[in-house]
């Protein structure tokens, strides 16, 4: 047997890098990065397969993708379709993949040890959880099964993933740049695939679709092509043995890499076109697209870098500066867009104004006017040093990411060629300036080698085609030649005859050049800051960094006042306040921003929230000239007209979200004692004035508490300073701690079950959702905390597995704790197509089903449990802002709990199975008299209740039959109406009983139309699907879940007390009682300083 060939041991990394490396190769050809990580609580394992879309089948697009489905579905060592996942969730773990043009990556996460960091909490196994995790991964590379019973539903998983995506822009717009490409460039496929590409057609066509996805493992998986990271706690030795192991079996078939050298994404056809799009949302953009080099090849130089650093600055001279002064743009972004070996775009992307859109013709002029500027001199070696610099030290100081995205993203840097020594900074340095290279880049900008996308609701309104797999309205059209011509003129204009505003950057002064960290030895890091100024009107956390040791810091800042929240109108004041003075200060910051300093402003919920974050050297300039901007802010009319017009956009494009994204914030609204929804902010924009917000601004900081917390490589006098700049800036006066708003959540009777149900906004959405909540006490109460999460630890891989993967309810589902400000309760969300009532049905199915499964426990299994959530609640925080986010938000709910995980593990390990069980049937089982219960249906506006009008009973009978005789009359199948009339006589159509259909047809097909009986299947198989869809066109609403699952086998549905529906929300939330508000658990005192002052 060959030798496991050792590539190097030596990786180029950042400077606090405390983990080892090796790279290796095996016999078979896969490549593997081990990293020895002996802090890591988390390991990781992530194989990158070179093989993606653009390898689909042209009839059968989406292939790569379902293979990546199913891929998770069983194996031949470990055939239970759910091994993988159990196996995971129970070590505190969880897997994911996606599937790209050129690349499939898998990747999972799971703890590092069986250990838990208590000491008398012993591993329920001696196998090491990644070496458990790992030996199930790798099957799905050596033996995948494949299996048949799971085909039909991951297809569906497959098609109801598409269906969230319908109506998202970002995946309707980039289809259609794909769709209308070079047909003969993989570029143009479809990647999602649904059941129609993937099944239905398919089957028509007499292809056997299980042996068509075999095939696509057989042909394009292969040892060669597949990267490797893996990442745990294991010296490299004993990792090495681990994957020389497991791995040893996956074949290699020395494919060859894929290229597509000899075509591009955009023939002579495409480029010089202009495409009108209409969106979902209300957004206008421009997008330029220019087929550009492919530069894999060139990780030394990275021309594009120069590019997109100078058409994508926000700063004095830029592009994004000129066209805003003009009132036409709002933001713009650049930079290369790789799309497969051997081709690339570059792309340049702009948010246009309402009078922007009606000058984009001179938006796309200014483009090329400052790349004629850009060409006009020779590339700027102190640009790139700048660049180059920045990233040196970027790179120098980078932090630990979380295990999971740190090995999906190495295994996909693995496929570059780089070399091995350079696989964790190759795509992150320039190591060379070659002037040469960038010209070659930038000659890729000419005007005859773009094509434009116009993106309005508005504009220019005649859109005349529909894109094919999302129905994208758009028109496309040659440039016209006077539009031609004038950007070609402006392609070669010179400084005489171009705006004299556009110009390179200046040198930036945020640069950061005090890099210095003092480093001592701490026996264990700080739990908590401490409380350093404790005053009236201030309130001062600081901690210096005594983990990470990086130039790095976090200013983080609530300015108390009781005006933000009082009204909508007084909410969309404050959120119009921050975004004027952001917007004012766009071109300042920017260089700050490029330089890794960042700020933020928004309006939170009891005032405004200041944060400054990043290298620290040159922090307090930035703070001071935000803090001013806030002071001094004068608002400008022609901006606030622009300003105003974006937000009052993005509120009415709330609608158009995901309903799963919608959902959370009625229930939060519904638990609320006080809080507004979208509609109600939206309905106060428009009558917002220049002058509100002028009067308004001033009022906002004349009375506040400020409260402060300074974290990272800051001293004490560091963050006093800062705090007395934002007192000697503002000048404010105290905000009492009486007149502080006291944040409160109602409670839900014992015993109640409410439904508030709400028509979703978007006539194109085809999901419904549920949130179903069940309230179970107050935040502060430990002991009920901790069954909480263990009861969210132990539903959570089941819930998937039961309403996703086996009923197939809808692609998104998820269950766990909801926390509020001072509540807490279980819930479940699903995003699916069928009605509410009938997924909230199927919950309290899986719920009395759970209670069975929670008795049946074995005590092993639920140590382990306790266990994997142990682990997860002693998870380390991996980076300095991860922390500081962590200290804040003990400060923000002013608990102040800083020991908050202690306390749980302590209450989790006390936990006994019957302690559980007791909690479940007391506030968790739906047939519990004690339970309280609110959900909250998202009805889509074409589901049955919205569809159903007045028509009859006879007449939805009539209408399933005639689309039933044309639709087996389509299949060859002859019709004898009279008879198949007879066979529904006595079925209940109006009801949906879907099972009592399919039957009548079953029988029509075999008795009366003596049709073969695989014929038949074949009818009844495609018929489930298009019953699914015509029932609730007509107002049917489909009861069976007969999704690859039979009746029989679904869990039964408890019997449950009627639910109250909420017609008046003011009197529904009048009628229940409100909790206290959040307190300190502890007295501040005790995070008082005690040591001797520095």
């Amino acid at each position: 047997m060959q030798p496991i060939e050792r590539l190097t041991d030596r990786l180029e990394a950042p400077s606090l890098d405390d983990r080892s490396y090796r790279v290796i190769r095996l016999p078979n050809k896969l490549e593997a990065l081990l990293v020895h990580d002996p802090e890591t609580d988390k390991a990781s394992a992530s194989v990158n397969v070179k093989v993606g879309s653009f390898s689909d089948a042209d009839d059968m697009p989406g292939m790569a993708h379902a293979v990546e489905h199913l891929l998770f579905m069983g194996t031949k060592k470990y055939p239970k379709e759910n091994a993988y996942s159990l196996y995971l969730s129970s070590h505190s773990g969880y897997s994911n993949a996606y599937t790209a043009s050129t690349e499939t990556n898998y990747y999972f996460e799971v703890a590092a040890s069986a250990e838990s960091t208590l000491e008398d909490t012993k591993p329920a196994a001696d196998e090491s959880p990644l070496y458990g995790a790992l030996d199930r991964f790798a099957q799905f590379f050596v033996a995948p099964l494949f299996l048949s019973e799971t085909l039909d539903r991951e297809l569906k998983a497959v098609d109801s993933e598409n269906k969230k995506n319908l109506q998202d822009d970002n995946w309707r717009l980039s289809q259609l740049n794909k769709s209308l490409s070079n047909p003969k460039h993989p570029y143009h496929h479809f990647s999602t695939g649904n059941l129609e590409t993937l099944r239905d057609a398919p089957r028509k066509r007499g292809v056997e679709i299980r042996k068509e996805f075999m095939d696509f493992h057989e042909k394009h998986y292969s040892a060669n092509r597949m990267k490797l990271v893996l990442l745990g706690k294991e010296p490299l030795d004993e990792l090495e043995s681990w994957v020389a192991d497991l791995f040893a079996d996956v074949r290699n078939k020395d494919l060859p890499r894929n290229r597509w050298d000899g075509v591009q994404p955009y023939s002579d056809k495409e480029v010089l076109t202009q495409v009108f799009a209409k969106p979902v949302m209300e957004t206008r953009l421009l997008d330029i697209y220019f087929l550009y080099q492919d530069e894999e090849h060139m990780y030394r130089t990275q021309p594009n870098r120069y590019l997109s650093h100078l058409i994508g600055h926000e700063g004095p001279g830029s592009i994004l500066a000129y066209i805003k002064a003009k009132g036409w743009a709002n933001g713009l972004s650049a930079g290369a867009m790789e799309v497969c070996e051997g081709s690339a775009f570059f792309t340049i992307s702009i948010r246009l104004t309402i009078d922007g859109l009606k000058e984009y013709q001179q938006v796309v002029k200014t483009v090329f006017q400052y790349i004629s500027m850009m060409k006009e001199q020779p590339p700027q070696k102190w640009i790139v040093d700048e660049v180059k610099g920045m990233a040196e030290v970027d790179f120098r100081f980078k932090q630990k990411s979380p295990a999971s995205s740190f090995t999906s993203k190495l295994s996909s840097v693995m496929q570059k060629p780089l070399p091995r020594e350079w696989l964790l900074s190759g795509s992150k340095l320039i190591r060379e300036f070659d002037a040469e290279a960038i010209a070659k880049a930038m000659s890729y900008l000419k005007t005859d080698n773009y094509r434009l996308t116009i993106v309005s609701q508005e504009f220019p309104g005649d859109w005349d085609h529909k894109e094919k797999w999302y129905g994208t309205e758009y028109r496309t059209e040659r440039i016209p030649p006077d539009f031609e011509d004038a950007v070609r003129k402006a392609g070669e204009s010179t400084s005489k005859d171009r705006p004299a505003e556009l110009h390179l950057p200046h040198v930036n002064e945020f640069i950061p050049t005090r890099l210095t960290v003092e480093k001592k030895e701490v026996a264990e890091p700080a739990s908590n800051p401490k409380l350093i100024r404790n005053e009236e009107g201030v309130r001062t956390w600081w901690k210096k960094d005594d983990r990470f040791w990086v130039p790095k810091g976090n200013i983080i800042t609530t300015l108390r006042s009781p005006l933000t929240g009082v009204t909508p109108s007084n909410m969309m004041k404050t959120k119009l306040y921050c975004e004027l003075v952001k917007d004012a200060l766009d071109e300042y910051s920017y260089d700050a921003e490029i330089a890794g300093l960042d700020y933020g402003l928004d309006s939170n919920g009891v005032g405004l929230s200041v944060d400054i974050s990043g290298y620290n050297d040159k922090m307090d300039v930035l703070l001071e000239k935000v803090l001013v901007g806030m002071r001094d802010l004068e608002v400008k009319p022609d901006r606030f007209k622009v300003v105003k017009e974006r937000l009052l956009r993005g509120y009415r494009n709330y609608v158009f979200q995901q309903p799963y994204r919608q959902v959370g914030d009625y229930t939060r609204w519904l638990g609320s004692d006080r809080g507004y929804i979208n509609e109600e902010c939206l309905a106060e924009i428009p009558h917002l004035t220049p002058e509100d917000i002028a009067s308004f601004g001033p009022q906002l900081l004349q009375q506040v508490h400020i409260e402060i917390l300074a974290h990272g490589n800051l001293y004490k006098q560091d963050a006093l300073r800062m705090t007395s700049l934002i007192e000697s800036t503002l000048k404010p006066r105290t905000l009492p701690e009486s007149q502080w708003q006291v944040r409160r959540n109602l409670i839900l009777p014992k015993g109640s079950d409410s439904t508030y149900r709400r028509t979703l906004g978007d006539p194109a959405n085809v999901n419904n959702c549920i949130e179903y909540y069940l309230y179970v006490g107050y935040y502060t109460d430990n002991l009920l905390r901790a069954k909480l999460l263990l009861l969210a630890q132990m539903t959570d891989e089941p819930g998937f597995d039961q309403l996703r993967t086996k009923e197939q309810l809808g692609y998104i589902v998820f269950t766990g704790v909801k926390l509020a400000q001072t509540t807490m309760g279980y819930r479940v969300v699903v995003q699916s197509e069928r009605s509410p009532e009938y997924l909230e049905e199927r919950i309290n199915a899986f719920l009395a089903m759970f209670a069975q499964s929670l008795e049946d426990t074995s005590q092993q299994d639920f140590e382990s449990h306790k266990k994997s959530l142990i682990n997860k609640r002693l998870e380390k925080v991996k980076n300095l802002d991860e922390e500081s986010s962590r200290f804040w938000g003990f400060i923000g709910a002013e608990y102040f709990n800083f020991n908050q995980v202690e306390v749980d593990v302590a209450n989790i390990r006390s936990l006994s199975k019957q302690d559980l069980v007791e909690f479940y049937g007391h506030y968790i089982h739906p047939t519990s008299p004690h339970r309280a219960k609110l959900s909250v249906h998202m009805i889509a506006q074409t589901s049955p209740k919205q569809v159903a009008g007045n028509m009859s009973a006879a007449e939805q009978k009539g209408k399933v039959i005639d689309i039933l005789c044309k639709y087996m009359t389509s299949l060859g199948v002859g019709v004898d109406e009279d008879k198949l009339q007879s066979r529904f006589e006595n079925v209940d159509v109006a009801a949906g009983d879907q099972s009592a259909m399919i039957d009548a047809v079953a029988t029509y097909l075999t008795e009366d139309a003596q049709v073969p009986a695989e014929h038949a299947q074949q009818v009844i198989e495609q018929g489930q699907t298009l019953m699914g869809t015509i029932l609730p066109g007509l107002g049917i609403e489909v009861q069976p879940a007969t999704n690859g699952v039979e009746e029989s086998d679904l869990p039964p549905v408890p019997p449950v007390k009627e639910t109250t529906f909420i017609d008046n929300v003011h009197e529904y939330k009048a009628s229940l009682e409100a909790t206290a508000g959040p307190r300190p658990m502890m007295p501040l005192s005790a995070f008082e300083e005690s040591e001797p002052k520095l």
